[in-house]
């Protein structure tokens, strides 16, 4: 399976925001939209970063309730590992795991063209291991 197959079901709607929104800015957006992390762009929407709800964790922790009022750019991560819509499922979660992360941008043509979570990966990963164990199943009744 593709991150291509698996952006067809999900969707390809990625929530952003631009670099000088406040951490609190970004806060109010995971919560209204339930999400773990959003995508800084720049005005013409190109992929800066990425911040997620550690790394606002990670801010009031060191600078306590004042990181609040800091722009998503001074505590988004900047180097962005990012994913092609064909890239295959076990490879997506192999890069993942090694990252130590929860959120990839998927790219096309060098635009950002989706998200996929950690959630996403694993709740396709244990469908399509349901269809191959449905599919022994059925073989080995059919011998």
């Amino acid at each position: 399976m593709t991150i291509a197959r698996i952006l067809t079901t999900k969707g390809r709607e990625v929530i952003t925001a631009q670099p000088h929104r406040t951490l609190l800015e970004i806060s109010e957006i995971l919560a209204s939209r339930r999400i773990g992390a959003l995508v800084i762009v720049d005005a013409q929407g190109k992929l800066l970063g990425i911040l997620s709800e550690r790394d606002i964790v990670r801010a009031i922790g060191q600078r306590g309730a004042q990181a609040l009022d800091d722009p998503a750019s001074s505590h988004m991560t900047s180097e962005v590992v990012t994913i092609a819509e064909e890239e295959t499922l076990l490879a997506t979660i192999e890069r993942m795991s090694l990252g130590r992360f929860r959120h990839v941008p998927v790219l096309k043509d060098g635009r950002l063209n989706g998200l996929i979570s950690i959630g996403d990966v694993v709740k396709y990963r244990l469908a399509e291991m349901e269809r191959e164990q449905s599919a022994l199943r059925e073989y080995i009744a059919a011998v």
